[in-house]
């Protein structure tokens, strides 16, 4: 991913908020781990989808996941829970989006506890398949550049990661 110029074109652009992705699910006995919680699968095949979602809002194409850049585990969830998932769209290079995705449990009371933050980058897909550009991302909130510039630098990571093929 690539940074996006201060000369992007206004109707290049898109706001982060227009990718904004709520995703609301019960664990049911059939997502429980021998150890009577959530599998760690389950909740990443829900993160991926909610990040699809999220990536295709933005790029009003069909897009794929290329990497889970980093994926922390801040506390179970149990049967019954309810788990919040929410996604935006946190930085865009010429063809990619990273997607930031945080799982809360929430209580039947509505308080929300987080259970996990992720990154993911996509791609976006042209209709044979092929990487295609998306529009720049437009930050609007001090909160988005601040998560626009920490994305620089998993960006810089990232790509230093696969020089060393690590």
């Amino acid at each position: 991913m690539s940074p996006q110029t201060p000369s992007t074109p206004a109707a290049a652009q898109k706001p982060a908020r227009l990718s904004y992705t709520e995703q609301t699910c019960i664990v049911m006995a059939s997502h429980i781990n021998g150890s009577g919680r959530l599998f760690g699968g389950t909740l990443m095949q829900w993160i991926d989808v909610i990040a699809a979602v999220a990536g295709r809002r933005h790029s009003g194409c069909d897009v794929t996941t290329a990497s889970v850049d980093n994926l922390q585990f801040h506390r179970a969830a149990v049967q019954n829970d309810t788990v919040l998932l929410t996604a935006k769209v946190t930085y865009t290079g010429r063809t990619s989006m990273e997607v930031r995705v945080d799982s809360f449990v929430e209580s039947l009371a509505g308080d929300r506890q987080r259970i996990n933050t992720a990154y993911l980058v996509l791609v976006a897909l042209d209709k044979q398949g092929r990487p295609t550009p998306v529009p720049a991302l437009l930050c609007e909130t001090t909160e988005e550049q601040a998560e626009f510039q920490a994305a620089l630098r998993r960006d810089s990571l990232r790509r230093q990661r696969r020089k060393e093929e690590y």
